[in-house]
This record gives C-alpha cells, sequence and structure tokens, in this order.
C-alpha cells in the first residue's frame, strides 16, 4: 500500500466522524447523509468523464451498484444515524473498529485469503479492544449501537464483495456510482423517516464542504486503489486504528474526553493493528534438496 496512503486514509476517515458529529447539530442524519451523496455522486462523475474513466456495464454495472449500496448507504445511513441519536464520534469509531474482524471472517471464508497465525491473533485482540472501549455505554446507547452495527456491516460486506466481483473496475467511475446509487436511497429515508430542515446553513455548507471533497472523494478513491492492489484483511485492519485517531481529534476539535475502559480499548486496539499488518513470522530456513524457503503465508498483492 505504500508508505503515505495508510496513514493519509486513517486520518481523513477519522475526521468524518467529527465533521458529522457537527453537521448532525445542524441538519438531520439522513438530509446530510443524501446532500453528501448527491454532490459527492455529481462531482466524481464529472471527473471520471474529463479524465476518460471507463465505466462498468451490464453484470459489472450491477455489481458495482450493489457495492455502493452497502459501502455508502447502508453504512452512512446507519452511523450517522447513531450520531443524531447523540451518540459520540468517537464511539461510533470504535464500533466501526470491528470492521477488521469481520472482513477477516469473510475474507477467509468468501475470498480464500489465507491468515498467518499473527493476524488471527491481532484480530482478536483489536476485537476485544473495541468491545471494551464500548463496554461502559452499551446500556444507554443499545439503539444507537445496533445502527452501528448496521453501519458496520455495510462496510464490511461491501468491502468484501467489491474485492469478490469488481476488483478491476475503474476506481472514479466506479465510486461516481457507488455515490449516485446511494443518493436516491438516502433521499426516500430522509422524506420518510424525518423532517428535512436546516438550523444554520454556514455550519452546515462547511461541513458539506468537508465530507464531500476530502471524506467522500479523496478517501473513498484511496480507500478504493488500496483494496485493489492489497488483500481486503490487510485494507481493513487499518480501521483498527481509526478510533484512537478519531477520539483525539474529537479531543482537540469537540473537547470530548475518553473512559479508562476507552483509553485501554484504544490501546488494545493499537496492539491489534500491529500484530494483523506488520507482523510476519519467520520463513523457514531451506534444508538440502528442498530448494529455496518460501513464506508462511505469502499476502497476495491482487485476488482476482
Amino acid at each position: 500500500m505504500g508508505r503515505i496512503g495508510p496513514p493519509v486514509f486513517v486520518v481523513l476517515w477519522s475526521s468524518a466522524f467529527v465533521a458529522a458529529v457537527i453537521g448532525t447539530d445542524v441538519a438531520p442524519p439522513m438530509l446530510l447523509t443524501f446532500s453528501r451523496f448527491a454532490l459527492a455522486g455529481v462531482l466524481l462523475t464529472v471527473i471520471a468523464w474529463a479524465s476518460g474513466s471507463r465505466w462498468p456495464r451490464g453484470r459489472q454495472l450491477a455489481h458495482v451498484a450493489v457495492v455502493g449500496l452497502l459501502m455508502q448507504g447502508v453504512q452512512f445511513g446507519g452511523f450517522y444515524s447513531a450520531i443524531g441519536l447523540g451518540l459520540p464520534g468517537g464511539v461510533v469509531a470504535l464500533v466501526q473498529g470491528l470492521n477488521p474482524v469481520v472482513i477477516a471472517l469473510l475474507a477467509a471464508g468468501v475470498l480464500h485469503e489465507r491468515m498467518t497465525r499473527y493476524q488471527w491473533l491481532g484480530f482478536g485482540i483489536g476485537g476485544a479492544g473495541v468491545l471494551l472501549a464500548v463496554s461502559d455505554r452499551l446500556g444507554s446507547s443499545l439503539g444507537a449501537i445496533l445502527l452501528c452495527v448496521v453501519g458496520l456491516l455495510g462496510l464490511s460486506l461491501g468491502t468484501v464483495y467489491q474485492k469478490a466481483f469488481t476488483p478491476e473496475v475503474d476506481v472514479r467511475s466506479s465510486t461516481a456510482v457507488h455515490f449516485l446509487v446511494a443518493t436516491p436511497f438516502m433521499g426516500v429515508a430522509s422524506l420518510l423517516l424525518e423532517t428535512p430542515h436546516v438550523s444554520d446553513w454556514g455550519v452546515f455548507g462547511g461541513v458539506l464542504a468537508w465530507i464531500v471533497l476530502v471524506n467522500s472523494v479523496g478517501t473513498f478513491l484511496l480507500l478504493n486503489l488500496m483494496l485493489r492492489r492489497e488483500a481486503a484483511s490487510r485494507v481493513g485492519a487499518l480501521f483498527f486504528l481509526t478510533p484512537a485517531v478519531t477520539a483525539l481529534l474529537a479531543w482537540l476539535v469537540l473537547g470530548q474526553t475518553l473512559s479508562t475502559a476507552t483509553l485501554v480499548g484504544l490501546a488494545l486496539g493499537g496492539v491489534g493493528v500491529l500484530l494483523a499488518t506488520v507482523v510476519r513470522p519467520p520463513a523457514p530456513a531451506a534444508t538440502a534438496g528442498t530448494g529455496p524457503a518460501r513464506p508462511a503465508t505469502p499476502v497476495p498483492a491482487r485476488l482476482r
């Protein structure tokens, strides 16, 4: 994935939760999400056409549309609604931090990606850290956490589905399709489930500019590029880092503080991502007549 892509992705992805907290203070969550998708879809369509992007067709287009509904509509419909119910952005990021565990299970079963013992240990420790971090909020925010779980499933299923069925599509046109497909989905949901209104257009416009230009366009183009080049489980493991970064941003921007359990959980999540993405078992030594040693578990750069 290179050295710059992953840390940039984590910071940009984490900033979306802070922006969502600010945005849902002045507008309903689904209206905010609908506006984000509509503007991002139009912008990416223009970028794709201007740059000569190849557009998906036929069955491939249908697969791209499914990914868009899952990774955009279901994910952000769940996450933003949870934030709209008052769940802090940092806690939403912590629930989303289970994404690597879900992706690892799905990738092993569906994509047949081989996992090392170090990776499984890392996923287990990271998942336990996320659960510990949200343990003190389960009683008072169960409904919002359930909405987070819906968003989590949308992201995880969408990631694995994309890796399995659309690994070679152009990221510019496919990301545009993702947003265009999810726009009417969120528009109908907003009309049926909430009363659309904006109490502060200045704040709403600023938040919308950030989540469209930075989070929707920049972050998802980067995510799709990483998914094309790396195993889904390795890309997914980066989400273990987003809770800690989100908590730091929420503290700096919103003044939100963290409990001891949350801090310990964040630390465990960091250990988990190190084991899952950095630590590799040593290759067995070559013996006479057996040829050069091979890695215990190769991580494919591209999965067909």
